[in-house]
């Protein structure tokens, strides 16, 4: 499985917690320690927002440990909302279309887990997907996929409502054509204003998902990031869960139930 990071707060350089962490999302790229995959080196990116309206984005098919120029990217780049993410592929091709974050105008994406039984909905979940979004799917995946279907379902006017109508639909058609492997999804969304990370599955088992709120910033990892782990600073998210996290300061956690 994939791990990921998501920083909301004052502005800091990319590298304070991409690589200077004792367990940084760098490290957890060679060494893993809450999930069955220790290595996640099928790519990663980056996406972060300054001051233009929309994000940029970096992403490459090298191992995070192995690129200079995130390196030197994460030295140099300040922000106050990022994400960033090294990639476990699930079987999809190991390419530059394929790491995420994805990104659509303000949009951004991530996700560890995958569709069970992918290849066997993949084409049925491709036609839900409006012919507005579905020309800028260029990748292979099923979280580029369903980061396509929840702009299909509104994310843009119901950010909260498309991430219910779209898991549920998911799920709903993986019934159908009774698929047994689980969905598996935790995943965190932004729009450069708004957080939205998600810890949820079909089977009981949902990957794993962190946060940690500070005065001057909040985090949503899908591990630990130092020893502040062993003195409770981070937090499990409960599982069927949603973050919902405001630029300006504030924190939420509901529960998630898709409409099925």
């Amino acid at each position: 499985m994939c791990r990921w990071l998501t920083y909301c707060g004052d502005p800091i350089y990319l590298d304070k917690v991409l690589f200077e962490p004792r367990n940084s999302l760098i490290s957890q790229s060679l060494r893993a320690r809450h999930s069955h995959v220790t290595t996640n080196g099928d790519g990663f990116g980056i996406g972060w927002y300054g001051e233009r309206p929309t994000p940029g984005v970096y992403r490459d098919i090298l191992p995070a440990w192995n690129d200079q120029n995130l390196k030197s990217l994460a030295h140099q780049i300040r922000s106050s909302l990022f994400l960033a993410h090294v990639r476990a592929s699930t079987g999809t091709a190991t390419s530059r279309a394929n790491c995420h974050p994805f990104a659509h105008g303000k949009w951004l994406f991530m996700h560890n887990g995958q569709i069970g039984g992918y290849e066997r909905v993949r084409r049925r979940l491709e036609a839900m997907i409006d012919d507005r979004f579905y020309c800028h799917r260029v990748g292979t995946t099923d979280s580029e996929l369903i980061f396509y279907l929840l702009l299909s379902d509104g994310l843009q006017e119901d950010p909260i409502g498309a991430l219910t109508r779209t898991i549920g639909s998911i799920e709903r058609l993986a019934r159908d054509a009774a698929v047994n492997e689980p969905f598996k999804f935790t995943s965190v969304l932004s729009d450069g204003e708004f957080v939205y990370a998600v810890r949820h599955s079909s089977d009981e088992v949902p990957p794993t998902l962190f946060h940690r709120q500070r005065s001057d910033h909040f985090m949503v990892v899908s591990e630990p990031l130092d020893e502040e782990e062993d003195c409770q600073a981070w937090r499990e998210v409960p599982a069927g869960h949603m973050l919902v996290i405001e630029k300006r300061g504030s924190l939420e956690i509901t529960p998630f139930l898709p409409s099925i």
